[in-house]
């Protein structure tokens, strides 16, 4: 597993197997130029934090699409795996309706190619922001217990977008509708005179 950044480089396409809705289907992922992707692997299908983190996703998904984004999940499970998981209701331990596709990674390719993947072969919590040109815009990684926040995600998107627009950039914590500032030596000394 490579320690490389993946940020400012073209996101590793891939064409695999999928399940969207309660179908079997191939995903592209350079079927999705033009959008912004959340990408993001989750370890195994039917744990614990996993299902937490998927339908969070799922329960979000028009706030990303409102932006233009479209949230991809990705494990090393089988496609079939992942339809019995969406077809077993949420109180029994499945998904029930999930509203973004989940990629079937069974080579564990797609997981190693974005520096995921673990020596046991389940992949890591990493989450990609890629932007409409296809490049990797944000990544981050997280251990298998910690499940993410998709407010936070949402957060960074926002920010990402702005900077893009507006040609500024955004502080620690910065959320829209809050002060950025611009990127050079007197832009951010008129930001800290106001906010010393």
């Amino acid at each position: 597993m490579g320690n490389q950044s993946l940020v400012t480089q073209p996101a590793p396409t891939f064409v695999a197997p999928a399940v969207k809705g309660h179908e079997i289907t191939t995903l592209d992922l350079a079927s999705y130029r033009g959008k912004w992707v959340v990408l993001f692997f989750y370890p195994l299908d039917f744990t614990f934090v996993c299902p937490t983190e998927i339908t969070a996703f799922s329960d979000e998904v028009d706030a990303f699409r409102k932006l233009n984004a479209e949230v991809i999940g990705a494990s090393v499970d089988s496609q079939f795996t992942h339809l019995a998981w969406v077809n077993t209701p949420r109180a029994d331990g499945g998904l029930g309706e999930i509203r973004f596709p989940l990629v079937a990674d069974l080579t564990k390719k797609i997981a190693s190619d974005y520096g995921v993947l673990l020596p046991d072969g389940i992949a890591l919590r990493g989450l990609f922001i890629i932007d409409p040109e296809g490049k990797v815009a944000y990544q981050t990684v997280h251990d298998l217990g910690i499940g993410r926040s998709t407010a936070e995600t949402l957060r960074v998107l926002q920010a990402i977008q702005y900077t893009r627009e507006h040609g500024e950039v955004c502080p620690a914590n910065w959320t829209p509708g809050a002060d950025t500032m611009k990127g050079d030596t007197a832009g951010s000394k008129t930001y800290f005179k106001k906010h010393g």
